[in-house]
């Protein structure tokens, strides 16, 4: 079975073409840019590459000039589209609804269109490109929908839960759904593939981005996540705030006589790295900046640095102890500093660390902990692609 793999952006459109007898990539890519001008990047996993200028001013074009490249020319890995069996679609938002991955039915796709409110820049172009599927695969190919909330749905309400009037939670749905979950069940089911049976296990998962959330994960389930309604929860990211008092959320709109949707849009892109920085909103950048002697770079690294800390802390706390701490994305697989930084200080956890492996283990799967530590620290390259190729396989094969 051939499964492509769509992650549709606001302006991107990343794809995974995959061959699930072996789980190995046939191609992959990036439309980058879409609604601008547009820019493809594609390479086969024989090692054909390319990279260009395209015009796509929708991901209707985008998807279209992949299909293109998967069927014609040096670039082809297929000779037909009829090798594909079936489409699996990352998808922002479940709600309580979708609790696991789901086949991309009419109502489904209706459910996410009247959900939009809760992901504007994400829902809206991942539920056209489950209609532009349909209208160049046709209806017969299955279309699969794999949600970023659905691994936290194991949180209990008490983690859940936000203290406003309980009204507010019946009448629209309002809690923590927490995201990056197909990111945070990887890491778990592939550290239960490297050192056995999740049940009694304590981990902590930290996805370190331009987005970032971290997971306590117990027997092998979410027990809470930092990110919260929206994407915005939690710390420190590229462009996004973090948690904040909300009362400072409305002082400055009151003082600076904002719109709900000009506040919504400073705290969410304008925040950050490279609010507090003023540099970047690329950790590298900001990290070269503090090395020089920027002191606002610095104290955006000392920032991200302390809140990570916290959050592994309470999640020890919560969950009566940690067996290990898990790294990964951008920063998480490729900064040795943060990791070390984040890990230093630990002992009292149990968790101690090797400075040299711990530089080592930069793009690698490497515990970099001490032999005699209790606490393991790990770096594990994520996967989500493979977890969506895996749930849309399945569930066809249902």
């Amino acid at each position: 079975m051939k499964v492509l793999i769509i992650n549709a952006g606001s302006s991107s459109l990343k794809y995974q073409l995959m061959d699930m007898k072996d789980e190995s990539v046939i191609a992959k890519g990036n439309c980058e840019r879409i609604g601008v001008d547009g820019k493809m990047g594609y390479k086969t996993g024989a090692g054909y590459a390319v990279e260009y200028e395209a015009d796509f001013p929708t991901h209707k074009e985008a998807l279209s000039e992949v299909v293109k490249l998967l069927t014609t020319g040096e670039s082809k890995v297929i000779e037909d589209l009829k090798e594909i069996s079936a489409i699996g679609h990352r998808m922002l938002h479940g709600q309580e609804v979708y609790k696991e991955s789901a086949i991309a039915t009419d109502k489904l796709l209706q459910d996410m269109l009247d959900w939009q409110e809760l992901g504007p820049l994400h829902i809206p172009p991942q539920a056209g490109a489950i209609v532009t599927c349909k209208e160049i695969f046709g209806t017969d190919v299955p279309q699969v929908a794999v949600f970023d909330t659905s691994f936290h749905q194991t949180m209990p309400p008490k983690a859940y839960m936000f203290g406003i009037p309980y009204e507010y939670y019946e009448k629209y749905t309002i809690r923590r759904y927490g995201f990056h979950g197909t990111s945070h069940r990887y890491l778990t089911l592939r550290y239960s593939e490297l050192t056995g049976d999740l049940q009694g296990k304590k981990i902590i998962t930290c996805h370190l981005g331009n987005g970032s959330s971290i997971s306590a994960v117990k027997d092998g389930k979410c027990a809470d996540t930092s990110m919260g309604f929206t994407p915005l929860d939690g710390f420190i990211m590229g462009t996004r705030s973090g948690a904040v008092d909300p009362s400072v959320v409305t002082f400055i709109q009151n003082k600076e006589n904002l719109s709900a949707d000009e506040i919504t849009d400073i705290m969410n892109k304008k925040s950050g790295f490279l609010g507090i920085s003023g540099v970047s909103s690329d950790c590298r950048d900001v990290e070269a900046a503090a090395a020089e002697g920027n002191e606002r770079a610095k104290l955006t690294m000392d920032m991200l640095v302390y809140q990570i800390k916290k959050f592994v802390g309470s999640y020890a706390a919560a969950m009566g102890g940690v067996d290990a701490v898990i790294f990964t994305g951008g920063i998480g697989e490729n900064d040795a500093t943060v990791r070390a930084e984040v890990c230093s200080g630990m002992e009292f956890l149990g968790l101690s660390i090797d400075k040299e492996a711990c530089n080592n283990a930069s793009r690698k799967e490497m515990k970099f902990s001490t032999a005699d530590s209790k606490v393991e620290a790990w770096v594990i390259p994520t996967d989500e692609e493979l977890m969506i190729a895996r749930d849309t396989r399945d569930l066809v094969e249902k």
